[in-house]
């Protein structure tokens, strides 16, 4: 089985100078669920920028799908674009476009030239596009206009756009973070039941520790575009997390678990 995808001593440094990633080195196989945690501006969505093939490197090598992301030409890039979807914490989606035309707009990689198009006249699967909107709450909301929506709906309307798409690697970037617990719930749970089901890799950045200790097997910490620690969840420690985020007592962004100073963190 390929790797999900491999880093090797990679770094990012933009054009302004800052350095934003430093010598990392990573891979994952195929249907592994990570969660990458770390302080605000340390590193998280540079690091998925990167697994999105957004930025390329300063430095170093990135495999993903078994391919040589920056060998490749135009045609294949794309090809391989089409396999990764990436979820943002403000999904870019036009004020004036429905919600079905957003989350079809998922599949538009994958489709002809002419269906795309009559998609935008017409719009094509919409039981299928209705189906992924029900399962996070949002059915509802269909023909809207992504305008009138809140930011936790256009939040969910981003990721019905890469259920819809059904990739092969799912990037999150706080995929949550404008929605209340219990939608935060429903959305988390249903992306990693997609990967569970279709053994597909789910990465996802997240600023609340508690839902990367409950739902993922495997937790990043980066600091200062580095990695801190790369560990099964059961061997990330409330002093490591401490250390992660330079925190004093309860300054850690959790949600209603108590962690001990030595003891691993239980999900």
């Amino acid at each position: 089985m390929k790797p999900a995808f491999e880093l090797n001593n990679v770094s990012l440094i933009h054009p302004n100078g800052h350095s934003a990633l430093r010598d990392i080195s990573l891979h994952a196989r195929s249907g592994e669920k990570i969660a990458v945690i770390g302080s605000s501006g340390a590193g998280k969505t540079s690091l998925l920028n990167l697994l999105a093939t957004s930025v390329r490197p300063s430095a170093g090598a990135i495999s993903l799908l078994g391919q040589d992301v920056w060998q490749l030409n135009k045609s294949a890039l794309r090809r391989l674009r089409t396999q990764i979807g990436m979820i943002h914490q403000q999904p870019p989606l036009p004020a004036k476009q429905r919600v079905i035309t957003a989350v079809l707009a998922g599949k538009l990689g994958q489709w002809s030239q002419a269906r795309a198009l009559l998609s935008l006249i017409y719009p094509q699967d919409i039981p299928g596009v209705f189906h992924v909107l029900q399962q996070l709450e949002i059915a509802d909301k269909i023909f809207e206009r992504c305008d009138v929506l809140s930011g936790g709906q256009l939040q969910r309307v981003g990721v019905a756009r890469i259920l819809y798409q059904s990739p092969s690697l799912i990037l999150a970037d706080e995929p949550v973070s404008a929605m209340d617990p219990t939608l935060s719930e429903i959305t988390i749970s249903k992306l990693h039941a997609t990967a569970s089901q279709g053994g597909v890799t789910f990465v996802a950045s997240l600023h609340a520790v508690d839902i990367a200790l409950k739902w993922f097997e495997r937790i990043i910490g980066i600091k200062s575009g580095r990695i801190a620690f790369d560990l099964p969840v059961l061997q990330v420690t409330r002093a490591m997390l401490n250390d992660l985020y330079d925190a004093e007592s309860g300054a850690i962004p959790l949600q209603g678990i108590t962690l001990a100073d030595t003891e691993p963190c239980e999900p």
